[in-house]
């Protein structure tokens, strides 16, 4: 009862200065003494707080910097926000950006206890909020009237966010954008990706098996899904860090050529070939995929996990091209993610993918993707959906990298590590939900013909 009357007193209080003519934040700074400046910024921070969840599902507490304890919801608690600024709340009011609250858990103004998965339920709570005018001016000025305890504290170097410039090509925004996300630090991915270095959807035969195994399996999957015979000559567009080509090469004698625009993957990928001794079959150039001849020399190509980047406005092209390089008959197998919109449409998950993880990836339905490829003169003859095999991938990479927190801070820092766990999550979550999919098309280069392949699938299923 104390506790309620102190609460009561301290909002009369702030909405006392409300009634005041002309008021400006910088007053109450300079009439207030610091202690009720504390109050002030708690009491108003405990109301705006209330007022935005007061229908919220689920259940959580909030711990302001003075210690106060806010309880939002009914039940146990899924998780804890310790809130470390006034400018935290300040914001969820002004801008209610999911976008935000983020950032302000990267610069270290939050902290998460709990469920994580649960906490990024707030997303969606906050992008359907709909309050009445009113309750929304009423929130709206107290949130500018919530003075700063301190100046914002320089919590360590921001992530650096690359602006490409839009005059340059659409080969110099690739390079840049694949550096961006890529060349963080090959010893950062090793942290929480499989032996191999595979940094796309693994292929699970059962939810139990290892991440290492369903991430072989995708390899050979792949392979017989190509139908690679020894002798025939293999492009991988954007090979990563050497795994398909090295397997390919290996265990379907193929000779196999891998491009990259990552430097990271590129001096990776080369001093895995060598090590593998394979240097006879494989090889692996640092470059766009619109520098190569573009002849019709390759029996196969794949393309695992690298369209993404193309963007959405370039994707005829990139399937024109894949279509040149392709002999007659030759076979296309590009593995790729896919949204349930189309043309990647503003929104949360969008911006927050371009601001922070890759700046100019974009996605597509599935079948727009299709129409697209056959525009290119493509064929298709098999599609397979791997939504639950990328959920299932996400989750063995976010436990890792948790796991493995505090070297990952030592190697990258805080921020990028706290990035890169709530993107992974996220994305575990959006393709648990359907929001997001992921497919592997295997296509043919039209030609007059019968296509170079089975008339069964039976023959990618045998030992």
């Amino acid at each position: 009862m104390r506790q309620a009357e102190q609460s009561n007193t301290l909002e009369a209080k702030v909405e006392s200065h409300a009634q005041v003519r002309n008021f400006h934040v910088s007053s109450v700074i300079g009439d207030v003494k610091s202690s009720d400046l504390t109050n002030n910024n708690t009491a108003a921070a405990h109301y705006m707080l209330r007022r935005l969840f007061k229908d919220y599902a689920g259940s959580f507490e909030v711990h302001l910097w003075d210690g106060s304890l806010l309880w939002i919801g009914h039940g146990a608690s899924e998780f804890s926000l310790r809130v470390k600024h006034a400018d935290v709340p300040r914001d969820l009011i002004l801008f209610r950006d999911p976008i935000r609250l983020a950032e302000a858990y990267f610069d270290d103004l939050i902290e998460v206890e709990g469920d994580f998965n649960a906490v990024l339920g707030l997303r969606h709570y906050l992008e359907n909020l709909r309050l009445p005018l009113s309750e929304k001016v009423g929130l709206m000025f107290r949130a500018l009237r919530l003075g700063s305890l301190k100046p914002m504290l320089n919590f360590g170097k921001k992530y650096e966010i690359r602006v490409i410039p839009t005059k340059q090509s659409a080969r110099q925004n690739n390079s840049e954008s694949i550096a961006f996300h890529y060349d963080v630090s090959n010893d950062f991915y090793k942290l929480w990706l499989d032996e191999r270095m595979i940094y796309s959807c693994a292929y699970f035969e059962s939810d139990q098996q290892d991440l290492a195994l369903a991430q072989c399996n995708k390899l050979d999957h792949i392979c017989k899904k190509l139908r690679l015979k020894s002798g025939e000559l293999l492009l991988d567009i954007g090979c990563g860090w050497g795994a398909l080509v090295c397997w390919a090469a290996k265990h379907y004698g193929v000779q196999a050529h891998g491009i990259t625009l990552s430097h990271n993957q590129f001096d990776y990928a080369c001093a895995e070939v060598k090590r593998q001794g394979l240097s006879h079959l494989v090889t692996i150039e640092l470059k766009n995929y619109r520098d190569l001849p573009q002849q019709a020399i390759y029996d196969k190509i794949a393309s695992i996990g690298m369209f993404e980047h193309v963007g959405l406005k370039n994707l005829p092209h990139y399937f024109a091209i894949a279509r040149r390089l392709l002999k007659p008959r030759g076979l296309f197998l590009n593995h790729g993610i896919t949204s349930d919109e189309p043309d990647w449409q503003n929104s949360v998950a969008t911006r927050f993918i371009n601001r922070h993880v890759f700046p100019d990836g974009e996605l597509d339905t599935i079948s727009n993707i299709q129409q697209l490829m056959e525009d290119a003169k493509f064929e298709i003859f098999d599609v397979e959906g791997l939504r639950p095999h990328y959920a299932l991938t996400l989750r063995h990479w976010v436990k890792q990298l948790e796991q493995n927190h505090d070297e990952a801070v030592r190697l990258v820092g805080e921020r990028t590590y706290r990035i890169w766990r709530l993107y992974m999550t996220s994305c575990a979550l959006q393709f648990e939900q359907g929001c997001t999919g992921i497919y592997q098309i295997l296509a043919s280069a039209k030609a007059s013909g019968l296509p170079d392949l089975p008339l069964t699938r039976r023959d990618l299923y045998a030992n």
